[in-house]
């Protein structure tokens, strides 16, 4: 850390953890652990049957956008307004392989793989708990644009 680097603390939050209550809790772990394949980071038991269950989803953004932008982006990546007020997105390698995948564990596709304007592959689904997702892959790598 050099003198210019403010201490981690100081910058503010250290993570972005999103809670989704799941009625279908075992489902909801084997879709998002095993099927997207994020890692069980932590896992708890308590009284009365309550469980939770932290996966691991690498990065976290918190991304902000204006009803227009909310509207630009369900109209290109799906063709109509579809997303609720919070919508989860994950970043993967391959997203039709993921859309598939996910889709074989009972997600519903909203809108297969889709090429952006900004150069990335975007699908939509509906998944367990309740969750409107994205999976989107990067087809430029770093420098290339």
């Amino acid at each position: 850390m050099t003198e210019h680097t403010p201490p981690r603390l100081a910058r503010g939050a250290l993570q972005l953890r999103v809670v989704v209550e799941a009625a279908e809790f075992e489902r909801a772990l084997a879709f998002y652990r095993d099927v997207l394949g994020l890692p069980e980071q932590e896992a708890y038991e308590g009284e009365g049957g309550a469980r939770v269950t932290i996966l691991d989803a690498g990065r976290a953004t918190l991304e902000l956008a204006n009803p227009e932008q909310k509207r630009m982006i369900d109209e290109v990546e799906v063709g109509r307004q579809v997303a609720p007020h919070i919508r989860l997105a994950f970043e993967v390698t391959d997203a039709e392989g993921v859309t598939r995948r996910l889709a074989e564990a009972g997600a519903h596709v909203v809108a297969e793989p889709t090429e952006t304007p900004w150069r990335s592959l975007n699908a939509r689904l509906d998944a367990p708990a309740g969750v409107h997702l994205t999976v989107f892959q990067e087809l430029d790598g770093p420098g290339d644009a």
